[in-house]
């Protein structure tokens, strides 16, 4: 039996009674202290009622709890307002607008609580309102502020506002997929409402049907991370996006999980974490492992650091293992279909030797499942595939002191790829240990945004030379060096005479043994106490990402005997031994980045969680503008 409008208040009154204990949200509170730069009135908009939390000032919020549910059960003027606005509703439902504030992409209502309240008790999804937009100062330290400046430049792109994200340049990343977003519009169809309706929206309903509201992400992160695995063009249908979900939701629990286990011992409690990358019930006569190499052995050195690993595991395991590679896979959206090939094949274990994989290698993790992916990058790691790197970092500091060493300008040039942790914290302990032995070393960066073009790292050279640098790190080399081609190095620190383009000394390189990551990971697959099935989606099992370093015989330095100091060769040898040891961490404080900020106290070492999440520089730094992307 429908109940009459009273009881619906009466019902209505009982869930905001239950909502007390948190008072409503009161902007006029919640600026307090805050500098607004900007009133923007956006005229009148469709407003997401999830969205409203609550109302300008205390006065005004009284009568409401805080998910706006009517808690005064007495007779009274308001109880009667409800009620007849409630009984408007059912008959021609409410169509004038309400008048609220926009801050931070969340509402405030100033003028028509009562029908906010009506529409979030019958479970409407949106209300018109005139909205006037509060722009904060810009604050780069505060997370939130610089995600909603992104959100600013996407909305004025797309006069969207029901889309949410947690992370930084999850708009900017939003964005450029919509630029792709090609559907077949009708007369004068707005693109991006196209896009909202058909898939957003879509998504929305399927994704909160599967139990998505109940995850500690917004339905924007969660979509942002299906469209980046199945492409914003991929249509959707319930049955398909569902079975995708079923393995993507595992994934999303943990998508700010700061408790990640960062392994940087193999030897320590080994059998124990290793034990979580296998999902074997039993293992074949022989293993059969994969390996997707981006670009040729021939002519990459990365390439063909990585085809050394695999020879040396081959060889150490060969009566338990079988081997393939494949080489030149398309760094595009068809690197899926080579990884897939793969997996078809029958293969137990698949390495995909780049991050440029990392989205197609997890999207075949969750069509497979049985089978155990490996990525090499220093990403989050994942329920269905893990992350393997090395602490480069360690080799990079006994680098940098070499180059403090040896330069005569004390102006060392650096030459990266692209600003991301991994390389900050390289760029860091490199300039850490050129700073350790001369405290006048300074370091510039230069960016060549791309990481296997021997043209863009030449630029980049001529670049630091021209800023008067005598010693560059990451020298490309158009030819591996014979005393370095058994390592698959392919760029070294070089020094450069005075008006010279090309080095007149090669005195060292940080070097790759993948032989050794790839034997360990692999041994621990084929131990026998992983015969038994593991669970692998357990909720209370953190993911690993196995990070090895010098201690472990992954990474490690090769310096010229003849170019080096043999003072320097000394003090390079008994710094390697306490970091091998762990007497010894590059990044002890106290440090500071160069804007003068303090990073890291005195006698205090940065946290491998720290280091793998860097993104500031040291205070003897100074980076090339770029565009953090």
């Amino acid at each position: 039996m429908e109940l009459n409008a009273q009881e619906q208040y009466r019902d209505a009154v009982k869930r905001g009674k239950k909502e007390l204990q948190s008072p409503m949200l009161c902007l006029d509170e919640i600026l307090k202290g805050e500098e607004i730069v900007a009133n923007v009135n956006l005229g009148i908009l469709e407003i997401p009622l999830k969205k409203i939390v609550g109302t300008y000032s205390r006065s005004r919020s009284t009568a409401f709890s805080k998910g706006f549910m009517p808690i005064i059960d007495n007779e009274s003027e308001f109880r009667n307002k409800w009620i007849a606005l409630y009984e408007s509703h059912l008959e021609e439902g409410i169509n004038q607008p309400i008048k609220v504030y926009e801050y931070l992409n969340y509402f405030y209502a100033i003028e028509g609580n009562k029908r906010v309240s009506v529409l979030k008790f019958l479970k409407a999804f949106s209300i018109r309102g005139e909205v006037i937009r509060l722009v904060p100062k810009k604050r780069k330290e505060d997370l939130t502020n610089t995600i909603y400046y992104e959100f600013l430049d996407f909305y004025n792109k797309t006069k969207l506002n029901s889309i949410w994200f947690t992370k930084k340049h999850s708009f900017n990343k939003l964005s450029h997929m919509l630029d792709a977003y090609n559907p077949k519009l009708y007369l004068e169809e707005d693109k991006y409402e196209h896009f909202k309706k058909f898939k957003y929206d879509t998504f929305r309903d399927i994704y909160l049907k599967m139990g998505g509201g109940k995850l500690p992400v917004t339905t924007g992160d969660a979509f942002l991370e299906y469209i980046s695995l199945y492409g914003i063009n991929d249509s959707l249908n319930e049955g398909k996006v569902s079975n995708r979900l079923k393995q993507l939701m595992k994934e999303l629990t943990h998508f700010k999980d700061k408790s990640i286990e960062i392994q940087t011992n193999s030897q320590k409690d080994s059998t124990k974490r290793l034990s979580g990358i296998s999902n074997f019930i039993t293992l074949p006569k022989k293993l059969k492992v994969a390996f997707v190499y981006a670009r040729s052995i021939k002519t990459s050195g990365w390439t063909y650091g990585h085809e050394l690993g695999r020879k040396y595991v081959e060889n150490r395991l060969s009566d338990q293992i079988t081997t393939k590679y494949i080489q030149e896979v398309p760094e595009n959206a068809f690197d899926y279909e080579y990884i897939k090939s793969l997996a078809e094949e029958g293969n137990n274990v698949i390495f995909t030797t780049s991050p440029i994989f990392r989205n197609a290698t997890l999207k075949c993790a969750m069509e497979y499942p049985e089978i155990k992916f490996f990525n090499c990058s220093d990403d989050t790691p994942y329920k269905h595939m893990s992350c393997y790197f090395g602490r480069v970092y360690e080799a990079r500091f006994l680098a940098g002191m070499i180059a403090g060493a040896v330069t005569k300008t004390n102006i060392i040039g650096y030459s990266a790829t692209s600003p991301s942790s991994e390389v900050i914290s390289a760029i860091n302990s490199f300039a850490l240990g050129a700073k350790l032995v001369n405290p006048y070393a300074e370091v510039k960066v230069a960016w060549t945004r791309e990481w296997n073009s021997h043209d863009k790292f030449t630029d980049v050279e001529a670049t630091l030379l021209n800023k008067n640098c005598d010693v560059i790190s990451n020298r490309n080399l158009k030819v591996a060096r014979a005393e370095t081609e058994k390592f698959g190095v392919y760029s070294m620190l070089c020094s450069f005479d005075k008006g010279s383009k090309e080095p007149d000394k090669y005195l060292a390189a940080p070097i790759w043994n993948w032989g050794v990551y790839y034997e360990k990971i692999l041994n621990n697959i084929l131990n026998d106490s992983f015969k038994t099935i593991v669970d692998m989606f357990n909720s209370n099992s953190k993911l690993i990402n196995f990070w090895y370093g010098m201690s472990e015989g992954v990474v490690d330095i090769y310096y010229s005997k003849k170019y080096v100091p043999i003072s320097v060769q000394k003090l390079i040898e008994a710094m390697k031994k306490m970091i091998i040891s762990n007497e010894f961490n590059p990044f002890t404080g106290p440090i500071c980045d160069n804007g003068g900020k303090l990073r890291i106290d005195e006698d205090q070492q940065a946290t491998p969680y720290e280091i793998l999440n860097m993104n500031w520089f040291v205070d003897n730094v100074e980076v090339e503008e770029y565009v953090d992307k």
